[in-house]
């Protein structure tokens, strides 16, 4: 069977792939039976010329009718001759890289290599593994360098890193051209370069490189495949000189016994071709080269044919072109389809494997050029991503880790580049500062004197000093002020952004706040202020002025509900101990008076009457700790309020400034006025103010006398308010969030990254924005905070309390009514009306109680004693003609004070106190 091969002969790489088919067919022969096909290879010179490689073509289809073709190399030579294999049905085994060939759309092309861009997803692991946010890509100016950007940029976006610059360079450029191009490439803040680029090319590309001081520390260079698979063959010199630190990205070929003797033949092969040329290195276009036609011998065998037909001429003899008398291969078709799924799993390459006309990826190896050559450092592979080793096991990698090893970069440095670097024109950062703002605290420019030169200050300006003093890296900068006519508006910092995304300014510092609109065209850092919208309102009178602060602890409900419980528990007491009790008793007045006296007397624990029932003394248990909780809550709040000086707001919340029809403040030409419309406040109720003291103006006169009840601003702006005037303002209300204030970039700025971390350190240390608000408010003042709530107790607080006393006194009543109505159950026995019974009820509770059952004296001893004469001391104490009828023995006289007591004895007692006779005189 006949073969074509196209070659361009003239390349290093062509002649280690003519090589490679040789010895690929010499051991297909070797090993093949005596009965199987002989492949018969012919050879051709494309002589790098697109129409050089077609004619070759059209000659091996027409006139050696060959079955099959290996070749060309270069894409757009194989473009053409894949679309003469269509015609004469042949397939076209090529090791042309770029993906803008594709398979799909030309069916009788298989790609005998891999696409380079298979490989994307491996430079942007690499990148990725470093953060690197920003590339700078160099390719050809062709259709092979260009394939490759759509799916490299497409690999870069998934790990959300942006091309910034594309670089492309055209074949026939000269040093100087390439040398201006570096030198733009210098002004630029990208450090990252990946190179897609022909090794004349890339030669040249890095020699100039070294000359415009690119290959010092600092710089990543990646390069593609074509380059790093080529190096061996790449000039020496070159690579010591200027490719020092480079990265390169290369497929894997896995170490065998098989690849090591096959190079061994493949040189001294070489040399008996070629002993004229320098020596070159085996590359794995050549393995693939190899593998290819291994692959095609075995899809020959598979076929199985015995006799090669000839190629069908078309039947028709007029206007036939040199097109048309190609004629069609009846057996190209069956080896087309034995050839678009064939894997060889002892390649010399590795796994060549072909699924749909395309060579399946194979682990990449990351390589680290140093000295002459180069030296592993890691692997990729679509499953398993970066690794440091492979672990090859038939048909599987596994990844061992996910680090790559210790990389020498350019300038001899073991530090990983930044990615990106101030640029080196000359130029320093160019830093916006708002000029004429309403708030001269945040950022001022003035005009020094002696100097005559612009000095920016204020508390933007020194917290943007403080985080530059927190990079790790030092960072030039210049600031540049931005006028603003009159007062600014929101719309003017929206230019100050503009100026920005237009690359004007390089950065923004100043109180300008991240808003959704502004995002769209610039990148803010983390933001270096409190974030939010609030409000300022003046605060009540001092408390402990007013006479009337000790009715404070207690809300109104709470006085109300204590009273009203104060009242019910005397009555409960009144009726438990009415009948029983003399000390309940008397004038209506009086027992009333008792009521109020016996019960309030409870709250100091005054009360000296005696009860004599347990179910008084039950709920007086209760009622007692009831009061106990009450006095020590009121004692506890009242101290607080005689002592810490509580600032209350005159407005609680935002909704009753709506209510009230209140004025409401906040700063001209601030974003704050659309937040306040949509927050429904009437537009006639709205005034804008410029100053700190024109605040301060608006809320001393209030809304009844031309200035506002409330300010509402954004936190900044407000702290640094109540900093200077804390003891007249209050902040209230609920806080809605905003973004802040955050240093301006231009729109995916590698800056913004190492600034916002900056940011972080100076708001962890927290001292520096504190000292900075006091030295620009003008008061170094404490000011306490107050979150503007009545400190006052209410009745929920102690609804337990009352509760538990309520349930405890009504108990006791019921019982106690229950026992009475029971004692009383023979006036509920008669027969007598319903009014006549209560009337007999309401008498008989009126009564007092009869206790002489009690009593423990008999009977008897009651009759003897109601026969006693009683003996009325008219006379003085110890006379005795007031005793004429007493026994001479003169028993012991005790005098009753009628509670029981006697008083001392004072002489009047006896010697017989076996007739001693206890009698009461009155």
């Amino acid at each position: 069977m006949d073969v074509g091969i196209i070659l361009d002969l003239e390349t290093d790489v062509a002649k280690v792939t003519h090589i490679c088919i040789v010895l690929a067919l010499e051991d297909y022969h070797a090993t093949a039976s005596r009965s199987a096909l002989r492949i018969v290879p012919h050879l051709r010179d494309s002589k790098k010329d697109d129409v050089e490689a077609a004619s070759a073509a059209i000659y091996l289809l027409k006139d050696v009718q060959v079955h099959a073709i290996y070749g060309p190399q270069m894409s757009t030579q194989t473009d053409f001759v894949a679309d003469l294999g269509r015609r004469a049905k042949v397939p076209i085994i090529s090791p042309a890289t770029s993906p803008l060939l594709s398979v799909k759309e030309n069916p009788f092309f298989i790609r005998g290599a891999l696409p380079s861009s298979s490989q994307t997803k491996a430079i942007a692991a690499v990148v990725k593994n470093y953060d690197w946010s920003e590339v700078v890509v160099i390719h050809e100016d062709s259709s092979y360098g260009t394939g490759i950007v759509p799916y490299l940029t497409d690999a870069l976006q998934e790990i959300n890193t942006l091309i910034s610059y594309r670089s492309v360079i055209s074949p026939s450029a000269n040093d100087d051209q390439i040398l201006k191009e570096l030198y733009n490439l210098n002004t630029k803040q990208t450090r990252v370069f990946v190179v897609h680029l022909q090794p004349y090319l890339a030669s040249r590309l890095f020699l100039k490189a070294k000359e415009a001081g690119m290959m010092s520390s600092g710089y990543a260079w990646i390069i593609t495949d074509v380059l790093t698979s080529l190096l061996a063959s790449a000039d020496h010199s070159v690579i010591e000189s200027s490719m020092q630190g480079v990265l390169g990205i290369k497929p894997y070929v896995p170490r065998s016994n098989e690849l090591n003797n096959f190079t061994q033949r493949w040189s001294r092969r070489f040399h008996q071709e070629y002993p004229d040329m320098d020596p070159v290195e085996l590359n794995v276009l050549g393995l693939w080269a190899y593998d290819g036609i291994t692959a095609l011998a075995k899809a020959v065998e598979k076929v199985g044919v015995s006799a090669i037909p000839k190629f069908k001429k078309s039947d028709t003899r007029e206007n036939l072109t040199e097109l048309d008398a190609l004629g069609t291969s009846e057996l190209g078709s069956l080896l087309l389809h034995s050839m678009q799924n064939i894997k060889l799993t002892t390649g010399l390459s590795g796994d060549f494997h072909i699924v749909g006309g395309e060579l399946q990826p194979s682990p990449y190896e990351i390589v680290n050029i140093i000295g002459k050559g180069e030296r592993s450092v890691g692997f990729w592979t679509e499953k398993d991503g970066i690794s440091y080793k492979l672990k090859m096991n038939g048909k599987t990698a596994k990844s061992i880790n996910e680090q790559l090893g210790a990389i020498i970069w350019p300038g001899e440095s073991t530090i990983a580049p930044r990615g990106w670097e101030i640029p080196t024109s000359g130029k320093s950062l160019r830093v916006g500062v708002p000029v004429n703002v309403l708030l001269d605290e945040f950022s001022k420019v003035e005009r020094d004197s002696k100097t005559q030169t612009l000095v920016a200050t204020g508390l933007c300006v020194d917290i943007f000093i403080e985080v530059i003093n927190f990079m790790p890296y030092a960072v030039p900068y210049r600031l540049i002020p931005f006028q603003i006519p009159d007062r600014p508006t929101s719309q003017d910092y929206d230019d100050l952004d503009y100026k920005v995304s237009s690359k004007e300014y390089d950065a923004v510092v100043g109180d300008v706040t991240n808003l959704a609109s502004r995002s769209k065209y610039v990148d803010f850092t983390l933001p270096f202020s409190e974030s939010g919208i609030s409000a300022v309102v003046p605060v009540k009178d001092d408390d402990r002025k007013n006479a009337w602060i000790f009715l404070k602890p207690l809300k109104g409900e709470l006085w109300i509900t204590t009273g009203a419980f104060f009242i019910f528990i005397g009555f409960v007491v009144w009726v438990l101990e009415h009948r029983a009790n003399e000390e309940f008793r008397g004038p209506k007045h009086k027992q009333v008076g008792m009521i109020f006296w016996f019960s309030f007397s409870t709250l100091v624990f005054a009360h000296k009457e005696k009860v004599t029932s347990n179910l008084t003394r039950f709920v007086l248990i209760v009622w007692v700790f009831v009061v106990l909780v009450l006095t020590s809550s009121y004692t506890a709040s009242l101290t607080s309020m005689l002592t810490v000086q509580q600032l209350q707001p005159t407005i609680k919340d935002l909704n009753d400034l709506i209510k009230n029809g209140e004025y409401v403040g906040y700063q001209k030409g601030s974003f704050v006025k659309a937040f306040l419309n949509r927050m429904k406040f009437d537009s006639s109720k709205l005034r804008s103010y410029s100053t700190l003291e024109e605040y301060n103006d608006a809320l001393s006169r209030g809304s009844k006398n031309g200035g506002v009840g409330a300010i509402i601003d954004e936190l900044p702006y407000l702290r640094l308010f109540l900093n200077k005037y804390c003891k007249k303002y209050i902040m209230v209300g609920p806080t809605f969030k905003t973004a802040g204030f955050g240093l301006v970039f231009p729109k995916g700025s590698p800056l913004v990254p190492d600034f916002s971390r900056a940011v972080l350190k100076v708001k962890e240390g927290g001292e520096f924005t504190k000292n900075g608000i006091q030295k620009y408010s003008g008061n170094e003042t404490d000011c306490p905070q107050n979150d503007g709530t009545s400190d006052s107790l209410s009745v929920d607080s102690f609804k337990g309390l009352f509760l538990i006393a309520g349930v405890s006194a009504v108990s006791a009543l019921l019982v106690f009514f229950l026992i009475f109505l029971y004692q009383n159950r023979g006036i509920l026995a008669t027969d007598n009306s319903i009014g006549q019974k209560l009337s007999a009820i309401a008498k008989a509770f009126n009564e007092e109680k009869d206790n002489s059952n009690s009593k423990s004296e008999k009977p008897s001893e009651r009759n003897e004693e109601s026969q006693m004469t009683t003996v009325v001391f008219a006379a003085s104490e110890g006379s005795t003609e007031a005793l004429p009828d007493l026994p001479s023995q003169s028993p012991e006289i005790r005098i009753s004070n009628g509670l029981g007591a006697s008083p001392s004895d004072e002489g009047f007692s006896t010697t017989e106190p076996t007739t001693s006779v206890h009698e009461s005189i009155i």
